[in-house]
């Protein structure tokens, strides 16, 4: 990021370092996908061809995780994805146990995954998290990534996440990493949500 003017250089931190040469998207408090960088997008490319997105086009990682049998193939650790998962969604509950579209998400959850509703009867909660996630990806093949979330607070109670994905240097998934960036790179532009989407 640029300083203002008179303003010393201001060193890069590792998330910063992370969003440029790594894949980055912003999600709300539902888990939808309201942002996310070229990168970011073609790392989770199952999830945003899926049928489970809305309307517009946009993902939610809690309905790809339980309603798209293909998510079993595109995340090695389902089970701990999945309990990782549930467990952000119970934190958001708590926190906006008036969002009615929150509400409507865990009954059609709970409706359609017998999975979901056993998770969520362990009432396990989780704000943030970080860790390494394996992934099955179609055209680069395996990938071990190190993620990081970080918290954006967007009003006093909602908070969206950046969540971060890098490799380590000199691995394997570093160079796949490196090659899906420049067929992203290549890729037709995609469409992204209209800023007054992202505000919840």
């Amino acid at each position: 990021m640029v300083g203002g003017p008179g303003s010393a250089p201001a060193r890069a931190s590792p998330s910063s370092a992370w969003a440029r040469s790594g894949s980055a998207f912003v999600r709300n408090g539902r888990l939808h996908v309201i942002a996310h960088n070229a990168l970011g997008r073609a790392l989770h490319t199952p999830m945003f061809d899926s049928p489970t997105t809305d309307k517009g086009g946009r993902p939610n990682f809690a309905r790809y995780h339980f309603l798209d049998p293909g998510s079993r193939d595109f995340f090695v650790d389902w089970d701990a994805g999945a309990t990782a998962t549930v467990a952000l969604l119970r934190a958001e509950a708590g926190r906006e146990p008036h969002d009615r579209a929150l509400r409507e998400l865990i009954g059609e959850l709970s409706t359609l995954s017998a999975d979901f509703r056993t998770m969520w009867a362990a009432h396990d909660v989780r704000i943030r998290h970080e860790g390494t996630k394996r992934l099955r990806h179609p055209e680069v093949g395996p990938l071990e990534l190190t993620y990081q979330s970080l918290a954006l607070p967007v009003s006093q109670r909602a908070v969206h996440d950046l969540s971060l994905h890098t490799a380590e240097p000199g691995s394997t998934s570093e160079e796949r990493l490196q090659l899906l960036a420049s067929l992203a790179a290549t890729a037709a532009p995609v469409r992204t949500t209209k800023p007054t989407d992202q505000l919840r």
